[in-house]
């Protein structure tokens, strides 16, 4: 019995579509960068929030913390798909903590998905071992 056992190959990505990779991953670090920022700090906002969404005050610079770690993950090339699957875990859990409090659905509760979208579309651009996972 013979396995015919076909391997595809994906090409780099282009010039262009690595640097409309990298720019769309700069705004996700960006903002990933500034959420842990004001986190860590554990600002007024952050301890208003989070005592909304029900969560412990303390938690904040916890939460910051992950979040760096994180976002340092996805901005290493070598560790982006590592770094994007992390962020995605981390984004779900905003999805279900907002939705459990009931926050607006499209621009509280879905931006955390949106940010997720951008994430993967920025290392999708810039990453041909991710293009070789997601396309046939």
């Amino acid at each position: 019995m013979t396995t015919n056992l076909t391997r595809t190959t994906t090409s780099a990505p282009s010039r262009g579509a690595v640097r409309a990779g990298w720019i769309i991953s700069l705004l996700v670090i960006a903002f990933m960068l500034f959420d842990s920022i004001i986190h860590l700090l554990n600002l007024d906002v952050v301890k208003t929030s989070s005592a909304d969404l029900g969560l412990p005050v303390d938690m904040a610079p916890k939460i910051g913390i992950i979040a760096l770690i994180i976002i340092v993950l996805y901005a290493i090339p070598r560790t982006a798909p590592l770094g994007a699957v992390l962020l995605t875990g981390y984004l779900g859990g905003a999805v279900i903590t907002n939705w459990r409090t009931d926050q607006p659905l499209v621009s509280t509760v879905l931006f955390a998905v949106y940010v997720g979208i951008f994430a993967w579309l920025g290392v999708w651009l810039r990453d041909s071992r991710v293009r070789a996972l997601l396309l046939p």
